[in-house]
């Protein structure tokens, strides 16, 4: 059964990407669920946790196109989407393509870069096309953006507006691994990289039809009712300045279908909701002065317990 493929799919990525990051289970498969709802990720975490290894082994898996961009203050939105040169041998202008022009980008550090290169991202992120000098192009099929941040640095970065955290479809951390997995990370590492071994495990085509499968993914108006119930109940909450809007609950929608569908079932139950509603939508959340990132995620976690759960049978 089609759905069997999608759990089979994870289980061969997840099984790959292992080799090379431990204990990053849970936060590989939202990665996997938002690569299938056909979104992007913003991963915040301190240094060193593993965030660019995460996005080169997915890269790796998947036999995709790879491209990073370390963000910086003097970063022109021209260095990401590409220039048209002066060719004077062909006596005309050619295209020099940006890093954009590849199938999973990782872009490190975004909010280093000033609004107007970070928002020479966003029609690349939420039109899937590059517009330069009135021309578009397309930037890769797929087109998957790892965005990073680091939440504990304040000096010389620029916060993203709420606009550009709305074109993630979710917003993930790393955390710091426990003494366990630190020492199975020292005992992988001993010799060499194993990102340098690492081999292909799911084609490009295998994606792309994965994809269509999970959009076929039922979901009962039952279980439809219940997210709009959350979405609602983000806008009329205390604390709360602006709560999820329709694309929102639009990207909950994608997730929970690719995130069914990873586990191998034909359609959605509550819990899928329950699972990826903080990281699909705490992020949208405007929370009153003062609210920081973990308390937005907080009261989101507050606003599902108390939207009723439903209990009918979900299946088509």
């Amino acid at each position: 059964m089609a759905e069997q493929n999608g759990k089979e799919l994870a289980s061969r990525i997840q099984n790959n990407i292992q080799k090379v990051l431990v204990g990053k289970e849970e936060v590989t498969e939202l990665l996997l669920t938002a690569l299938i709802a056909d979104g992007h990720v913003l991963l915040e975490d301190v240094p060193g946790t593993g965030k660019t290894k995460l996005a080169k082994a997915l890269a790796k898996s998947l036999n995709a196109q790879f491209s990073r961009v370390q963000f910086t203050p003097d970063l022109l939105p021209g260095d990401i989407t590409g220039i048209n040169v002066y060719d004077r041998q062909k006596n005309e202008f050619t295209l020099r393509k940006g890093p954009v022009f590849t199938n999973i980008l990782l872009a490190d550090e975004l909010n280093r870069a000033t609004p107007r290169t970070q928002a020479g991202l966003l029609e690349c992120m939420e039109e899937r096309q590059v517009t330069i000098e009135g021309v578009s192009y397309t930037p890769g099929e797929p087109f998957f953006v790892i965005a990073t941040e680091n939440p504990i640095e304040s000096a010389g970065v620029f916060p993203l507006p709420e606009a550009q955290l709305d074109r993630f479809l979710m917003k993930l951390s790393m955390n710091l691994p426990t003494k366990e997995e630190e020492l199975r990370i020292l005992e992988l590492y001993m010799e060499e990289d194993p990102l340098k071994s690492l081999t292909a495990v799911v084609s490009l085509e295998e994606l792309l039809a994965a994809r269509a499968e999970a959009a076929k993914i039922f979901v009962h108006p039952c279980i439809r009712e219940y997210m709009v119930q959350i979405a609602e109940a983000t806008r009329r909450a205390d604390g709360i300045l602006a709560g999820v809007s329709p694309r929102g609950t639009l990207g909950l929608l994608r997730c929970v279908k690719a995130y069914a569908y990873l586990q191998g079932r034909s359609y959605v139950i509550p819990d899928d909701v329950r699972t990826l509603a903080v990281p699909v939508l705490a992020h949208r959340l405007v929370c009153s002065f003062g609210s920081d990132t973990g308390s937005a995620a907080g009261r989101m976690e507050n606003i599902l317990s108390t939207v009723p759960v439903p209990t009918e049978r979900f299946e088509p």
